[in-house]
Formats: C-alpha cells, structure tokens, sequence
C-alpha cells in the first residue's frame, strides 16, 4: 500500500487506517457497554445488590496486595471515625 502525504507531511492512508480502527473498536466497546448493562440489570430482576456487585467486580480485577492495602485503609479510616464493629 502507498502511503499518500498531503502537504502537511501526514500519511492520509495511516492516518485513516488508525481512525477506522479506533471506530471500530469504540462500536465494540458501545456494545459491550450494553452488554454488562443488561447483565446488571438481569441480576437486579433476580434480587442483587448491583452497587455491591460493581464493587466486588472492581475488587476482584486488583492485585490481591493492593486490596488488602485498599481494606486496611478503609478499615483504619472507619475506626477513626468510630464506623467499625
């Protein structure tokens, strides 16, 4: 393939090749969107807590140090503000 450049010194085909990309991959990304929405909104109908379900999967995609760096911190910061059991 010839790259064409116009006067600016851009290569019009690479540069279209990479916009068409990124478009197609923000279609995908709309229509997974969608899809955990639906998910969700399944798991609602069925009775679950959908705020804790976000958060669970939020947790679940860290490291396991980080999260329980995350829970100390938490912890900590509900004791200080007499929130602990």
């Amino acid at each position: 393939m010839t790259e064409t450049a116009n006067p600016g010194g851009v290569a019009a085909d690479r540069l279209r090749s990479y916009v068409e990309r990124i478009e197609r991959l923000e279609e995908e990304k709309s229509g997974l969107t969608d899809d955990i929405r639906e998910v969700y909104s399944e798991a609602k109908a069925a009775g679950f807590d959908t705020k804790v379900m976000r958060e669970v999967v939020k947790l679940r995609r860290m490291d396991q140090s980080d999260r329980e760096e995350k829970e100390t911190v938490l912890e900590v910061y509900k004791q200080a503000l007499g929130m602990a059991l």
